[in-house]
């Protein structure tokens, strides 16, 4: 097992001049600005988003030094404790992107302070579940690393590569171990892979790579089902794995590499046949009730906590597959059409700038054919 003070060294050979590819680029965030001042739509949903962002500069950062999420019942201290503390996610995210649009240095500065104080308090403990809720606190700092200044980066960088290597080195990713397989590996790989491509750690991304395609192999059938779905009997486990493998398979195209949505491993899983075995569960073709046949206490434990959608026997609704089919249709526009209908034919911010993303990958597919 490597040392952490030999590994933050090398991975913090990173380059703050490498490309957005977790969050938008530059020729993205040009679209996004014309859009706004184009587009009345794009203009209603920014000025909510304006408004927000304009508030949090009044707000002061809520770290916490262990997120706490995982393997807790709803109404426990510490994940309630936690739930409050990452409000300052889509804090950090909102101040970023905003920073992009106007360029008012005030936006970036209460930024910088937010992740600041989050790199230093926060300690990574090597659980998935519990750091796949640093997303937009990743994203955020993706948005701005070329403009801060060198100690704040340094910081900040040290503290996603304790995460990134807090996870590779993880007891939980020990041969074995359920953990090492099922969907705690898939946001282990999201998180290791989002942090890589910020950083531009190769070690990162090609260590997430290779795990990527070996998660596909033993997590996904080539039925269509899952690792998740057989241990939990629950579409909700299916798609709380999917959704993590999506969101790096799209960081993966977007820095030009394979088309991980269609690849296929040696037994003929893949993303896209575990993402489309969804689909007549979705427009109520077929129907499934949760948990029934779980082999999970937490899920029963949770039934017993009266935490709404676990009881056995809960049918599973259409909409609890937004997270996937909003991820979905970057590969399959084909199925905007159902996303639009399930979402209740509503847009909002983040599906708009989702949008965005997609347009670059259509138009490449485009110049291919």
């Amino acid at each position: 097992m490597r040392k952490f003070v030999v590994t933050i060294a090398l991975a913090l050979l990173s380059f703050s001049s490498f490309s957005q590819i977790v969050s938008l680029n530059a020729s993205e965030i040009k679209k996004l600005k014309t859009q706004i001042k184009n587009d009345g739509e794009t203009k209603k949903l920014y000025l909510g988003f304006e408004k927000s962002a304009l508030n949090y500069l009044n707000e002061n950062p809520n770290p916490i030094d262990t997120i706490r999420t995982e393997g807790l019942l709803k109404g426990n201290p510490k994940k309630e404790k936690t739930r409050l503390a990452l409000a300052d996610m889509n804090k950090m995210f909102a101040l970023a992107l905003q920073y992009r649009i106007t360029d008012d240095q005030k936006y970036l500065n209460k930024c910088v302070e937010f992740l600041g104080a989050w790199a230093k308090i926060n300690k990574p403990k090597g659980n998935p579940i519990d750091d796949t809720n640093l997303d937009k606190a990743i994203e955020a700092y993706d948005l701005i690393k070329k403009d801060i200044p060198t100690a704040d980066k340094k910081q900040i960088e040290q503290w996603l590569t304790e995460t990134a290597w807090s996870e590779i080195n993880s007891k939980r990713m020990k041969a074995g171990r359920a953990t090492a397989i099922n969907n705690w590996n898939a946001h282990r790989l999201k998180i290791v892979g989002e942090i890589g491509y910020t950083l531009n750690n190769q070690n990162f991304i090609k260590w997430t790579i290779e795990n990527l395609k070996s998660h596909i192999n033993i997590n996904l059938y080539a039925d269509g089902t899952s690792l998740d779905f057989k241990e939990r009997d629950a579409m909700h486990y299916h798609i709380y794995d999917l959704e993590p493998m999506l969101k790096l398979a799209i960081m993966i195209d977007r820095a030009k590499g394979t088309n991980f949505y269609t690849y296929e491993s040696s037994k003929e899983s893949s993303i896209k046949k575990s993402a489309e075995w969804l689909i007549p569960y979705i427009k109520e073709e077929k129907q499934h009730e949760e948990y029934v046949n779980t082999t999970v206490k937490f899920d029963r434990d949770r039934a017993k906590n009266n935490e709404p959608g676990f009881a056995a026997g809960t049918m599973f609704k259409p909409d609890l597959a937004l997270p996937v089919l909003k991820l979905a249709v970057y590969f399959d526009p084909s199925q905007i059409e159902l996303l639009k209908k399930v979402n209740g034919k509503r847009n909002d911010w983040q599906m708009m700038l989702d949008e965005i993303k997609r347009r670059k990958h259509l138009s490449k597919q485009a110049k291919f054919q």
